[in-house]
């Protein structure tokens, strides 16, 4: 075994999260998948305004979708940006928390976001990242696109999430 293989092996604590074990037992199915967007909106119940369904939720990607209804529309009758704000939170944390082992826990600190076009459709919000194997407690910026029916970004958010070691 060498230094390098070492280090990796070290370093590889897979995912305890309590939403990707429900994820791989039920997001097979549509109705699975909405189940499961229930109980993590059970869990943190703000997120419910906005009637999320995650379409994707693996380490490093996640996808959710809501529909544009009257609960989330503003006086122009296209989605709020609060409405955005919330399922890019959402988002990105659910991606980090899937890609984060468990000896951290983590919050967010802070969004930057930028509305990028009126938000006249359904919507989808994604958040993808590439490297997730913090060693270490960390800011770590996770990116959230939230995409209209066509495939136009209409909001973009850089969430800032503070990782740091779980309490005995």
């Amino acid at each position: 075994e060498t230094c390098s293989e070492r280090k990796l092996t070290m370093a590889y604590k897979p995912s305890k999260s309590p939403a990707l074990k429900l994820w791989k037992q039920l997001g097979g199915t549509s109705i699975g998948r909405w189940l499961v967007s229930k109980i993590i909106c059970f869990v943190a119940p703000y997120f419910s305004t906005i009637k999320p369904v995650f379409t994707v939720l693996e380490p490093g990607h996640t996808e959710l979708t809501f529909k544009k209804r009257r609960a989330v529309q503003n006086h122009i009758k296209s989605v709020h940006a609060i409405a955005m704000c919330n399922a890019a939170e959402l988002a990105g944390g659910t991606c980090l928390d899937v890609s984060l082992h468990g000896d951290f826990r983590w919050i967010p600190v802070g969004m930057e976001v930028k509305y990028l076009k009126i938000a006249k459709t359904d919507l989808k919000a994604i958040c993808k990242i590439d490297n997730y194997d913090w060693e270490e407690p960390q800011d770590v910026i996770m990116p959230v696109g939230v995409f209209d029916s066509s495939g136009d970004e209409v909001f973009h958010a850089d969430i800032r999430m503070r990782i740091s070691p779980k309490r005995g």
